[in-house]
């Protein structure tokens, strides 16, 4: 229903404006409508029941003529430009629509040619039955335009156009012959005293009418619209003008009335299509809210894609947007302010876009900034994130106390806390590490009312991200020079592991110490026994390492090395047999090149142990408790200079690949039972 009321809140959706109601005034207008159409079969009754009081006759030919006139062809417009939308469209129900407004306003148009005394000297058959013939062909059309036709049925409506606009135009032609040349047919020939009727076939069209309004009333719930209600209003109207034309009293008020509701109904659709067309400034969209869903959904679609290649375009921030504007324009028929209303929310799109990438890029630098991740990586994958949303971002780390980007070089100085340097269209921000110039960005902007904020934000981002890295790093070289590379990359990447406890994991312990260093210390300086351990240990240490194993403490000349802990190894055993044999290599070497150097012996045993920290919450270590590792402590006591002694369980793990002799059954000290051992020479 047309309407200027300010409750109405309307919505731009892909089928055009579309009207939405609040739930408050949802009954009220729903009460108000029914009112304004039962008002006219009111007064109908009123009418019929005082016939010689009310029901009065007024004859006056040249005001039945022109009102005739007029307001069939202000329904053949509306049906000319339905017609249009529909080839448009590509619609079946529009066509459908068109040829609702085209057969009654054909039809009304023959009724008012045949006004006596105008082309005919009387009233004939034609003039009475013109217009209930008009009316019920209309039915048809009503009907089958508010039915909800899947893609074939649709199909088949299009592909026959041609013949039921023809066929109608035939029709009213042919009609017009018969019922206005005098003296042709019985249609030009007076009717009997009370006129003609279709003898109760209107309440067909009655039945047509009325299913056709419910039908699109249904529609309406699910896809509110004005012109929707325009078009369940005048199907109503019609349904009335029907039972009013039924009496056939020509000339007396309720005959005059049904030529009433036929003008509102068709001045209803007009004036809701002008109200409409004013609201939105063009006429191409009218009705496309009355469309199938088929072709709603299309036109969305059409709309969807047209502003996706206005927004890519005004992404992409090209020199001349005209082109694009004039080529939307003329598809979907956009007025000059439309253009530009598209074009404004075309560019508000694309900047929310931009700072939906730029946000999106931020999260990223965010989680790029992870530990482990060097400063050189970490620059390059932040530079190249950042370009993705920024546009041409450089950056340039300090050297000499100075930056140098592009062709200026920049000192802490340069930089006040007053904003970033502007150059151009672009912004420097310095980038700092502990309060101090670590480097600057230079970020784009212009594009985004939000993008001088954004480079700030981001070179925040990338700040954080450095002062982590290079904080990272100089964590990483001081625990790793205290403490195993896989315990300190544990603590750094989650300090909980440093809470005291631990857990039973089966490993392999490999026990070492110098033979002959109590001596060897007392016939030397402490200097030189230093430089010894030094030597030795910088030759064992990244031989463990390079297997996988972890160096949990140095005593002295001795060390205690774990294997499947904390990183856990396959072939734990075999791991520490090769650490091992090759620390005695390089133990063999050194002894070589200063005699008097004592040799590594080396114990190994494999077993369940309890792997955790160990200690008090001031001050702890890493370490494993339990048998295994005792056992490795005195295998290791009773091995010769130079030798690798391991464990059965050790054996049985290495298997045949193990070259080895065996010691026999050994008393331990601190063993009840007797612990077979083995010399391991070689690994096949």
């Amino acid at each position: 229903m047309p309407t200027n009321d300010p409750t109405v809140i309307t919505s731009v959706s892909g089928a055009g404006r579309e009207p939405y109601l609040p739930p408050a005034t949802q009954p009220v207008r729903a009460v108000v409508w029914v009112i304004h159409l039962a008002l006219p079969m009111l007064g109908l009754w009123l009418l019929l029941a005082h016939h010689e009081v009310i029901n009065v006759k007024w004859q006056h030919n040249p005001s039945h003529f022109w009102m005739i006139i007029i307001v069939a062809g202000v329904n053949l417009i509306l049906g000319a430009m339905i017609s249009q939308a529909s080839a448009r469209r590509s619609d079946a129900r529009l066509l459908l629509l068109s040829l609702v407004f085209l057969s009654s306003s054909g039809f009304f148009l023959m009724h008012g040619l045949a006004t006596p005394k105008v082309i005919l000297p009387s009233g004939s058959y034609g003039f009475d039955l013109s217009q209930p013939i008009g009316l019920l062909v209309a039915s048809g059309f009503a009907f089958a335009s508010a039915l909800p036709l899947n893609e074939r049925a649709a199909a088949a409506v299009l592909r026959s156009q041609a013949w039921l606009r023809g066929g109608l135009a035939l029709l009213l032609a042919v009609w017009g012959v018969l019922s206005l040349v005098d003296g042709l047919t019985p249609l030009s020939s007076r009717p009997p005293e009370l006129g003609a009727g279709l003898g109760g076939a209107e309440l067909l069209g009655l039945l047509l009418y009325g299913t056709a309004t419910v039908m699109l009333f249904r529609l309406h719930r699910r896809r509110p619209a004005a012109m929707l209600i325009s078009m369940i209003t005048a199907y109503a109207l019609l349904a009335e003008a029907m039972i009013a034309g039924m009496y056939r009293l020509n000339w007396h008020l309720s005959w005059w009335l049904w030529h009433l509701l036929l003008t509102f109904a068709f001045v209803f659709v007009a004036y809701g299509a002008h109200i409409q067309s004013r609201r939105e400034g063009s006429t191409s969209g009218l009705f496309d809210s009355v469309a199938l869903t088929a072709t709603v959904r299309r036109i969305r679609a059409d709309y969807e894609q047209a502003l996706e290649e206005l927004v890519g375009h005004l992404r992409r921030r090209a020199d001349s947007r005209v082109p694009v504007a004039t080529r939307l324009s003329g598809k979907f028929g956009l007025t000059e302010a439309q253009a530009a209303v598209l074009d404004r929310a075309g560019e508000a799109l694309a900047n929310e876009r931009e700072l939906s990438d730029r946000l999106a890029a931020l999260v990223d630098l965010g989680n790029r900034a992870r530990v482990g991740l060097p400063e050189d990586e970490l620059l390059v994958q932040s530079l190249d994130r950042a370009r993705q949303a920024y546009g041409d971002v450089r950056i340039a780390l300090v050297s000499d106390e100075r930056v140098t980007l592009g062709s200026a070089e920049y000192r802490q100085e340069d930089f006040s806390a007053d904003g970033p340097i502007r150059l151009g269209d672009s912004v420097i921000h310095p980038l700092t590490v502990k309060g101090l110039l670590a480097g600057a960005l230079r970020v784009p902007v212009g594009t985004t009312p939000q993008d001088e904020a954004l480079a700030a934000t981001l070179a925040g981002q990338l700040s954080i991200s450095l002062e982590n890295a290079r904080l990272y790093r100089e964590l990483e070289t001081l625990f790793r020079q205290y403490m195993s590379p896989d315990v300190a990359k544990s603590l750094l990447a989650d300090p909980r592991t440093a809470e005291l406890g631990g857990e039973l994991v089966e490993l392999t312990a490999l026990f070492a110490d110098l033979k002959g260093f109590t001596s060897f210390s007392e016939r030397v300086q402490p200097g030189e026994i230093v430089e010894m351990l030094n030597r030795y240990h910088t030759a064992a240490v990244p031989i463990i390492l390079g297997n996988g194993g972890t160096i949990v403490q140095f005593v002295g000349d001795a060390l205690l090395a774990l294997f499947n802990a904390p990183a856990r190894q396959a072939d734990h055993a075999e791991a520490a047999a090769r650490a091992a044999l090759a620390m005695q290599e390089a133990a063999a070497r050194i002894a070589a090149e200063t005699p008097g150097y004592p040799l590594f012996r080396i114990g190994i045993n494999t077993g369940p142990a309890l792997v955790g920290n160990i200690g008090s919450p001031q001050l702890r270590g890493f370490n494993a408790m339990g048998d295994c590792v005792n056992v490795a402590a005195r295998l290791e006591g009773v091995a010769e200079p130079g030798t690798v002694v391991i464990g059965q369980s050790t054996l049985d793990l290495i298997g045949p690949r193990a070259d080895a002799r065996s010691l026999g059954e050994l008393s331990l000290k601190g063993k009840e039972k007797p612990v077979h051992a083995y010399v391991l020479t070689a690994l096949a």
